[in-house]
């Protein structure tokens, strides 16, 4: 599934990632090894070296054993597993943006990491979904992705700040997003989201917020 899922990120994007997520999956106890929080059922862990960047992602088995059974089958896994799918995409995102950044070498900050993941998770859903009801999908999707939901109680303030700030800049752009989506210009609404995902830092964040 994590192939499949860095395919569909490819492709949205016009990208091409040397190296493949699936290959940087760590289990538990190699995660907390590495200094993950243990909060998460997804977790990407950075370690930077020098001009090294080591990568590891962890995601829960159960979860990806669950959601990859659905894998072949869209309406199934959007209508059953949708917050797990999205957990697996994000994690995806995550690694893939890093990756990317780093081929470029750019810095990236954690805000735009999330704002980032968050617009991967609305486009990829939204895009499985194409068709004759992509719009009223896409509206439904815009509340349960950026209205109807909660942050883990142990964030910090600083953590919990940046989470919020990521949903609401990534719910100001996907919301500009709605009218190629309502009118079907797959094109237009391509070649908008690979516009912004070319863009840096600063430059990324200022534009989702507009």
């Amino acid at each position: 599934m994590l192939d499949s899922l860095q395919a569909q990120l490819e492709a949205l994007y016009g990208i091409r990632c040397e190296v493949r997520a699936k290959d940087f999956l760590v289990d538990a106890e190699t995660a907390r090894a590495l200094g993950g929080t243990g909060r998460s059922r997804e977790e990407l862990l950075v370690a930077e070296d020098g001009e090294c960047l080591d990568l590891a992602l962890y995601l829960e088995p159960a979860l990806l054993d669950r959601v990859s059974r659905l894998e072949a089958d869209a309406d199934a896994l959007l209508d059953d597993e949708l917050p797990g799918f999205c957990e697996i995409a994000e994690g995806v995102s995550h690694f893939v943006y890093v990756a990317q950044t780093a081929g470029l070498s750019r810095r990236v900050s954690m805000l735009e990491l999330e704002a980032q993941a968050e617009v991967d998770k609305f486009a990829l859903c939204t895009l499985l979904r194409w068709g004759t009801h992509a719009a009223a999908w896409a509206q439904g999707l815009m509340g349960t992705l950026f209205e109807r939901v909660r942050y883990h109680d142990s964030l910090s303030r600083e953590e919990r700040w940046r989470y919020g700030e990521a949903n609401r800049l990534a719910k100001r752009y996907c919301a500009r997003l709605l009218p190629a989506i309502r009118a079907r210009r797959l094109e237009a609404l391509l070649a908008e989201l690979r516009h912004a995902y070319r863009l840096g830092a600063e430059a990324k964040l200022a534009y989702f917020a507009r």
